[in-house]
């Protein structure tokens, strides 16, 4: 692996970047014990063994924060990724099962289509988005727009049925996909809102710093000048992890480490486009 995939992104990266400035801070802090152990007024004499056993249960405090929040995070792209395909599976049954007026049809397009734009938005805690302009969304007459689209899709739906234009068959399994889209808003919402607990975080944090403002103090007698870089490298990887865990435990919004939502929209734009492309023949 290129030497240049280690450092630009100490650069580029504005997560790693604020973690290494926190740990070169660390660094700066390590210099009060070398200096003291220099000086004829040393007054610490501790094993350094003693952190390497505190290493070790922080080592796997963190590594059950950092577990804890991937999991959030991989859970998020998950359901974004059962949204993609219930988006496609959607667009394939309405076009190709029962007999949909063009007129539903087009909506439904445009439904599907504003559905990941209104969740996204919904999720973020912003207003509609441009994507959503051509909906009218406030003629939907709700506060969950999310919730008022899938609410028009089986409005669409219903009536194609009362009119004996679908059968219950065709209903069933265009209903097997419609139901999945207030599952994955749902499961997104839990995510957004549900954090992990408050107290269990703080603690975290709290081991972390206790730990960085013990350790050159403890291994100054036995690494003297290296007590500083060691000090520095130890705080970027456990200050990495707490602050990427930060990060990661929220993946809807704008940080690089959150989930490509944009993207993903225009995913599901082209694909439902493409499915409904012969309406543009009719």
């Amino acid at each position: 692996m290129p030497l240049r995939e280690f450092v630009l992104p100490l650069v580029s990266s504005r997560t790693l970047c604020h973690v290494l400035g926190m740990a070169l801070l660390v660094g700066l802090y390590s210099c009060i014990p070398v200096a003291v152990e220099f000086s004829p007024y040393a007054f610490f004499d501790g094993p350094s063994e003693f952190h390497a056993v505190l290493s070790l249960i922080l080592g796997w405090l963190l590594v059950f924060r950092t577990n804890t929040a991937y999991n959030r995070w991989w859970e998020a792209r998950t359901l974004w990724g059962g949204l993609v395909n219930a988006s496609r599976n959607l667009s394939l049954k309405f076009t190709k099962l029962g007999n949909f007026e063009t007129r539903e049809l087009r909506r439904v397009q445009q439904l599907l289509i504003a559905f990941p734009v209104a969740l996204r938005c919904h999720l973020r805690s912003e207003k509609p988005a441009i994507g959503l302009r051509d909906l009218d969304y406030e003629e939907l007459e709700t506060i969950h727009l999310p919730q008022g689209i899938a609410q028009e899709i089986y409005s669409i739906l219903g009536a194609a049925k009362r009119a004996g234009r679908i059968d219950g068959e065709e209903m069933r399994a265009i209903d097997v996909e419609a139901l999945r889209l207030m599952d994955i808003a749902g499961g997104c919402e839990r995510i957004l809102k549900t954090r992990i607990v408050k107290s269990y975080r703080i603690f975290a944090r709290q081991c972390v710093l206790i730990f960085l403002a013990s350790l050159p103090w403890g291994i100054v007698q036995d690494f003297r000048f290296w007590t500083i870089p060691l000090t520095i490298l130890t705080a970027y990887f456990m200050l990495g992890l707490e602050v990427v865990a930060e990060h990661v435990e929220e993946p809807f919004g704008y940080d690089e480490d959150d989930l490509d939502l944009d993207g993903l929209c225009q995913t599901i734009a082209l694909s439902v486009n493409e499915a409904f492309l012969h309406l543009g023949q009719l």
